[in-house]
């Protein structure tokens, strides 16, 4: 008989990868083998708690139950079709999206990226064919230090050179403006501007929050100009805010909406362009597409994911744990914590440089059981599933206070 397989450490797995993979990650040193909840498990059967989610991938937890059995019981019946015939899956998952957003028509992707080329690619062709912008000349403003991606296109208007250096030349017709300035906006939009490209909240960036009153002044602006407003949700909405999409803080309903990440459960990449219906009915057949886009696979997990948003308390739950989430980041503010950024469960947290960089103290946490990402510098990300407890809230920022002493 054959001997089992050996196997393989975390360490043997990591130096594995090298030779194999492209180095395009720099990931933290633990290699995930199981999970479940809030919970992540290495190879050699150490638990951490995921404060990541999937950078919101997994705002309902790892394998949660209902998007599990929603999985398999597709798997058993019909997984691909391509969008050269209908499935009977799709339509109930565009029904209850469209109504969950109180937007009108939806164009399924795959992954976050693939969502904002279609909301630019749609974007233009609204401007030429409805607002009568002449051929290539429609622009699309956009906002300094966002991220919306790494496309060839996408990293055509990145402010950050890490993404931008070494991949031009680059894609024209976009204007970059500071984020959080409506002066700035209204001065870069004029009869050219076919669309306003926002993150409500600048995940990558470190969760930077606008004033109150911005993503507003920019719905205003957009309608007065007679240009879109695009609000890329991919990492902030489906409930991470504590709102089911980040511009109901301000009451805002954008003409299009980019989701994604969440909005495949953690299970099946599944991403959206959700729009009025005058603006994603520019396009027509032949002119944009996606094999995989809307399967039926990923329209059945989507669904699943819909019906969970639809009970309101995944978003209690971020708004009400966002609370103890803010109350235990003040009280480290001049102990480490140099200030922070919160909304609903997610935060931008600067520590002290003195202290270390952002990727030192996400290592220092990973050694105390708890994983963290860092961004920018000295800053820290926390979005952990909104499946979270108080008590297991509490622990990570009790974890967070010793690495910072």
């Amino acid at each position: 008989m054959t001997a089992p397989a050996r196997t393989r450490t975390s360490d043997e797995l990591i130096r594995a990868e090298e030779p194999v993979l492209a180095h395009n990650y720099h990931p933290l040193p633990v290699v995930v083998a199981r999970a479940e909840g809030t919970w992540v498990e290495d190879v050699e059967g150490n638990r951490y708690l995921d404060m990541l989610a999937g950078y919101s991938a997994l705002n309902f937890g790892h394998r949660h139950p209902a998007l599990i059995e929603a999985a398999h019981r597709q798997l058993d019946r019909l997984t691909l079709t391509s969008r050269a015939f209908h499935n009977d899956r799709l339509a109930e998952f565009a029904e209850r999206l469209a109504e969950l957003t109180g937007l009108d028509t939806v164009l399924p992707m795959n992954t976050g990226a693939e969502a904002v080329e279609s909301g630019v690619k749609v974007a233009r062709k609204w401007a030429y064919d409805v607002k009568g912008v002449p051929a290539d000349r429609a622009t699309i403003v956009v906002a300094a230090e966002n991220f919306h991606g790494r496309t060839t296109t996408i990293v055509s208007f990145s402010t950050d050179e890490t993404a931008r250096a070494g991949f031009g030349p680059f894609t024209p017709g976009f204007r970059v403006v500071p984020y959080n300035d409506l002066a700035a906006l209204e001065t870069a939009v004029d009869e050219t501007t076919a669309a306003v490209l926002l993150e409500p909240v600048q995940g990558e960036a470190g969760v930077i929050i606008p004033d109150d009153g911005y993503l507003a002044g920019v719905r205003e602006l957009t309608r007065r100009a007679g240009c879109l407003f695009i609000a890329d949700e991919i990492q902030s909405g489906l409930g991470r805010t504590g709102r089911t999409l980040a511009v109901e803080h301000e009451d805002v309903v954008p003409d299009v909406l980019l989701l994604g990440k969440a909005l495949g459960g953690g299970i099946v990449p599944v991403s959206a362009v959700v729009a009025r219906r005058e603006v994603l009915g520019v396009l027509h057949p032949g002119e944009h597409g996606s094999t995989f886009g809307g399967n039926p696979l990923a329209a059945a997990v989507g669904t699943a994911v819909v019906e969970l948003l639809e009970t309101g308390g995944f978003q209690r739950r971020a708004a009400e744990l966002g609370v103890v989430l803010r109350d235990g980041l003040t009280e480290l503010i001049g102990r480490g914590v140099t200030g922070f950024r919160a909304r609903g469960l997610w935060a931008g947290v600067d520590v002290d440089p003195a202290l270390g960089t952002g990727r030192a103290i996400s290592e220092r946490l990973m050694r105390e059981g708890v994983l963290v990402k860092d961004t920018h510098g000295s800053t820290i990300r926390i979005a952990p599933p909104l499946t979270i407890t108080a008590p297991e809230l509490r622990s990570a920022l009790a974890a967070l206070e010793k690495v910072l002493a």
